[in-house]
This record gives C-alpha cells, structure tokens and sequence, in this order.
C-alpha cells in the first residue's frame, strides 16, 4: 500500500469520518469509500484475457498479485477515451460472493479525498425498471458538484465477468 493511501486512512479513523476518494470519467464526479482503497497508480498496459467482457481489460501483476482490471467508463458504457499519462488505476479492495479481493478500475482521473457527513448523502434515484442503480450508495453535493457514490462491491464483486442484472418490473 503506498504511503498517501495510509497516510489518507489514518487520517479518515482518527476523525472518526466518511472519507470518499473521487474521481472523474468525463465530465462526471464518482466517489468511492476510502478505507477500500490500496493503491493509486498511474496507467500501465494489462495482460489481456481472451473471451473476457469488454469492460474487463485484464490483468496486471502487482507484487506477485494478478488483479483483474475494469474500465469503468465501458462498464457504465460511456464514450471510450485513449489511455493517456493522466489515465490513473485505482486499485481496490472488493467483497464477493468468493470473499475479498483486490480489482483495479481505470479512470480519467483522481480528483480529491473528500469529507462527506452522512446526513448529506442523498438516495439514488428511482429511474424504472430499465435503468440499473443498485451500485450507486447515494448521491452528494460537494462545492457545488454532484458526486455519486459507488457501491464498489455491487458495481465489481457482484458480476466481475459480465454487466450486473436489470431489474425487471413485473407485470400487472
């Protein structure tokens, strides 16, 4: 784990606070829970596996860890950006019907370590029976912008292999 990443943690328990790493795919702000996080580092190419989704680019070898990688604007099927200098994974530490394990996820980039009271976390919308949200925590207003919180083990540890269910609406 690399020294800011503790560094941030230790900071967020002695507080005793809600600490959400964010971060950017476009124009959008996501945040994930700190505590999750082990390691930020910059882009670096994956060892592809064939037959897998499109959203789960590969692998990479961390300290004699393999950890699958998921480009998170192709599992929310955003537009496909190039992999630049500024393209940053973020490695995280994810529950799963197998137990806990580690997944990096690309973004654009890592904005800030924020501090959200729980008060202030909003549900996520009900958008009808076509729209998934059940990897969203809740969404927030930080300075002005709208940050939706990720339920990372829903949104990776529930279906890293393909797009999580749609819930269907019965019919009356």
């Amino acid at each position: 784990m690399s020294t800011q990443v503790s560094e941030i943690r230790n900071a967020a328990a002695a507080a005793g606070s809600h600490q959400v790493l964010t971060f950017t795919l476009g124009a959008e702000t996501y945040g994930v829970d700190i505590l999750r996080v082990q390691e930020i580092r910059g882009w670096s190419a994956v060892t592809r596996i064939p037959q897998a989704p499109p959203h789960v680019l590969g692998v990479l070898n961390l300290r004699g860890s393999i950890v699958p990688i998921v480009d998170l604007r192709m599992r929310f099927t955003l537009e496909q950006a190039e992999y630049t200098p500024l393209t940053v994974i973020i490695v995280l530490s994810v529950e799963s019907a197998s137990g806990r394990r580690d997944f990096g996820v690309v973004v654009d980039g890592v904005s800030d370590v924020i501090n959200v009271p729980v008060g202030d976390i909003k549900p996520a919308p009900e958008l009808g029976a076509h729209v998934s949200t059940e990897f969203i925590e809740g969404l927030a207003a930080v300075a002005g912008n709208m940050v939706m919180l990720l339920d990372i083990d829903h949104l990776i540890g529930g279906d890293v292999t393909g797009v999580a269910p749609v819930p269907v609406a019965a019919n009356g």
